[in-house]
């Protein structure tokens, strides 16, 4: 029998336990009062162990054992959260302890005299206290637990330790490389730097350079050659079963130098008429059959834009080219992207011939070109060198078939080859999201035989060929070397520029496309304007975009022209660039952000048009690249402050002060110039400025003036009450300056 006494305030109760059957337990109470003289107080429970199953209360034995319920156990048993982090950890599955029973404890060491104390904090060993069970640790929340910036930096320490970074990357960009969460980045950014970031943010690369150091990497600028820069690189044709293939000519030359209208006298049709604004902005190819010597010759022309903003169209043509056309005009001279073209063909040692266009014109500078031409390394074969020139006339055909005919002989000069029997490989000349069919590429095959059904890799992309069409528009069955193609096949829309190859199975294109991803930026066209988190833009406003294009080479296009607006003043930030026509994530996007969307020959179905007037967007589609340009540039110059020079028109002095019911009026005396209504003043009381702002009223007796001379008194009012005697006003007209960016 065990007793358990409660005390009340004016006197004692007493319970008494029983144990019946050794396992239930009966409590029996007594109304009778029981008065303590001294009673004991539990204070003290040292117990290195204790079991928590059903135990008999009162042991018939001498040996009293003394057991917690499992009641008491649910209602005081907490949480480990080291043992939940480890258990979690290794995944072991807790078998349950065989529950033991509790060894013996003295009356001495549970009950002693301690009138002051009753259970305190420090009562209780936490060690007897059991965890909770496993399968409840597995429904928290994952985010409760926090990763330390130490345990990360301890945990790259199985990780390369060199990173590859030669461009601002964007934070979720940045901890793909760096295989650490992206809460690691934003945190150390927000509590070393103040800097509240997002994901899709860009470090600048001395922020990128301190957060691989911080985490214990070591930051590489210079890339060395990896498995996926050899597998994109064209393969030499030695083999000895080459045959010959059809040159590929690319037309260069300056803007308005007659490219286009050259292409026309050859293929005999009229692209200038169906050009918008009257100049190329894509790149394009054409195949034409030409005798030469009996034999008939199947040539590819490639026709590149000749404006500046499109250098990477004309580094695309340049690159897959075995002939260069360099084209100048009869009446011109050499132009930056003339010189552009000229430093492509010697940098590539590609065949050349310089084409005088215009020479139908009555004022010629055919002289003066060739002298420049040699001046640049591309010397006349009639001065001694080796470049072959030809005046030629779009207009009346004149010397076309010459041309075409020299074109001929360097093929047999050159013996351009392929192996067709090889895998295709080659560049990728523009790529672009079609609405209804996908991402669409066209191709120039360099080497080897395209198949319908061939696994085609490009950058991180890849895909089974659907579809082949030629230049005609026919589908094909299969493409040989320096055929110009358009194919379906590629599960995202490739990079416009870059190399293509076939591969063996999708197994080897993954492998490829993994070491290209991890090694290469995938995305970086919009980086070249993007936001950077760096500590000079912090104040900067911003000119949020979002661009929309029909093509990749206009998109590229586009960037390097708003690049090379000066952003000192406004930030352009492109929020996003993608191909194809405006979707409800671009208008969500331009919601979130407060963005405009701009566009490029692209669509707007009336669903979305209903949205952007709904949400009041700002959407305007362009046709030519340099309305947009000067669209955004002129939307860049409204975001400005207006600035203001400060022309002096006079100056009063003040000799009275008069309080009115609108407030105090100055009586001044003008003494220089005159003062005028609105004009800007400031206010001098011993040559210290203790006021600045518009002149609201002027007043000359009691009739409201607009201006007031030299040698007359004026009542002066404006957003100033502490007016003196003496004070002296000078007055400003404010003339806006030009904005400027």
């Amino acid at each position: 029998m065990i007793y358990l006494f409660l005390l009340s305030q004016n006197s004692c109760y007493r319970f008494f336990f029983q144990s019946i059957f050794n396992y239930s337990i009966d409590i029996i109470y007594s109304d009778t009062p029981l008065i303590l003289v001294s009673p004991k107080l539990i204070n003290y429970l040292d117990v290195k162990s204790i079991n928590t199953s059903i135990s008999p209360v009162i042991n018939n034995t001498s040996n009293n054992k003394f057991t917690l319920s499992s009641k008491f156990e649910k209602k005081y048993k907490v949480h480990n959260d080291q043992e939940v982090v480890d258990a979690r950890k290794s995944k072991l599955k807790v078998s349950k302890k065989k529950r033991k029973n509790i060894s013996n404890i003295d009356h001495e060491d549970i009950f002693h005299d301690n009138v002051n104390a009753l259970l305190s904090e420090n009562s209780l060993d936490m060690s007897i206290i059991k965890s909770r069970k496993l399968n409840r640790i597995k429904k928290r929340d994952k985010a409760q637990i926090e990763i330390s910036c130490s345990s990360v930096v301890d945990k790259n320490k199985n990780y390369k330790k060199e990173v590859y970074v030669a461009h601002p990357l964007s934070i979720q960009e940045l901890c793909f490389k760096l295989n650490i969460p992206d809460a690691e980045i934003i945190r150390y950014l927000f509590l070393t730097k103040s800097i509240s970031a997002t994901l899709n943010q860009v470090l600048d690369i001395n922020i990128i350079k301190e957060i691989v150091t911080y985490y214990g990497f070591t930051l590489v600028t210079k890339h060395n050659d990896s498995i996926s820069d050899k597998i994109f690189s064209i393969e030499s044709n030695e083999s000895s079963i080459n045959i010959q293939r059809a040159p590929i000519i690319t037309i260069l030359g300056h803007v308005d130098h007659g490219k286009t209208s050259l292409l026309d006298a050859i293929l005999k049709t009229d692209l200038v008429q169906k050009e918008l604004g009257g100049i190329t902005q894509s790149i394009s190819g054409y195949k034409i059959q030409w005798n030469y010597n009996s034999n008939n010759y199947e040539l590819i022309f490639i026709d590149t834009p000749g404006h500046e903003s499109f250098k990477a169209l004309r580094l695309r043509g340049a690159k897959v080219t075995d002939i260069a056309l360099l084209v100048i005009a009869a009446d011109d001279n050499l132009k930056p992207q003339t010189i552009e073209a000229i430093e492509y063909i010697k940098e590539m040692s590609l065949n050349c011939i310089v084409v005088i266009t215009k020479i139908d014109r009555i004022s010629t500078n055919i002289d003066l070109i060739k002298q420049e031409i040699s001046g640049y390394g591309l010397v006349p074969q009639d001065w001694g060198g080796d470049i072959m020139i030809i005046e030629v006339s779009a207009l009346t055909g004149y010397n076309i078939d010459k041309l075409l005919s020299y074109i001929c002989l360097l093929c047999d000069t050159n013996h351009f080859v392929t192996n067709p029997s090889q895998m295709a490989n080659g560049t990728i000349l523009e790529a672009y999201l079609d609405k209804k069919q996908g991402p669409v590429a066209n191709l120039v095959i360099q080497n080897g035989t395209l198949h319908l059904g061939n696994i085609i890799i490009s950058s991180n992309s890849y895909g089974k060929i659907k579809n082949i069409t030629d230049i005609s528009g026919k589908k094909i069955q299969s493409a040989i070397a320096s055929s110009i193609v358009q194919i379906l096949g590629f599960s995202e829309v490739p990079r416009a520029g870059l190399s293509f190859k076939v591969v063996l199975n999708e197994k080897e294109a993954k492998q490829y496309c993994a070491a290209y991803l991890k090694n290469n930026n995938v995305n970086p066209t919009k980086k070249i304007l993007n936001t950077r988190i760096s500590a000079e833009n912090m104040q900067i406003k911003q000119l949020q975009l979002i661009i929309k294009t029909n093509t990749q080479g206009s998109l590229e296009a586009i960037i390097d022209l708003l690049s090379s607006i000066p952003q000192n003043k406004v930030q352009i930030n492109i929020i996003a660039a993608n191909l194809g026509n405006i979707s409800n994530k671009d208008i969500e996007l331009s919601l979130a952000f407060n963005a405009m969307i701009i566009g490029f020959n692209i669509n707007a179905s009336m669903q979305i048009n209903n949205l952007i007037k709904k949400y009041d967007i700002t959407f305007q589609n362009f046709g030519i690249i340099y309305d947009l340009y000067d669209y955004i540039e002129s939307s860049m110059l409204n975001l400005i402050t207006p600035e203001y020079d400060k022309v002096f028109i006079g100056s009063a002095v003040v000799q009275a002060i008069f309080n009115m019911n609108k407030g105090y009026v100055a009586g001044c005396l003008v003494n220089e110039g005159k003062l005028k209504k609105m004009c800007y003043i400031y206010v001098y009381r011993k040559e210290i400025i203790v006021h600045e702002g518009y002149l609201n009223s002027l007043k000359h007796l009691k009739s409201d003036v607009d201006e007031v001379y030299a040698d007359d008194e004026c009542g002066v009012m404006c957003d100033y009450n502490l007016w003196q005697l003496s004070d002296i006003i000078k007055a400003y007209d404010l003339v806006l300056r030009d904005k400027s960016l």
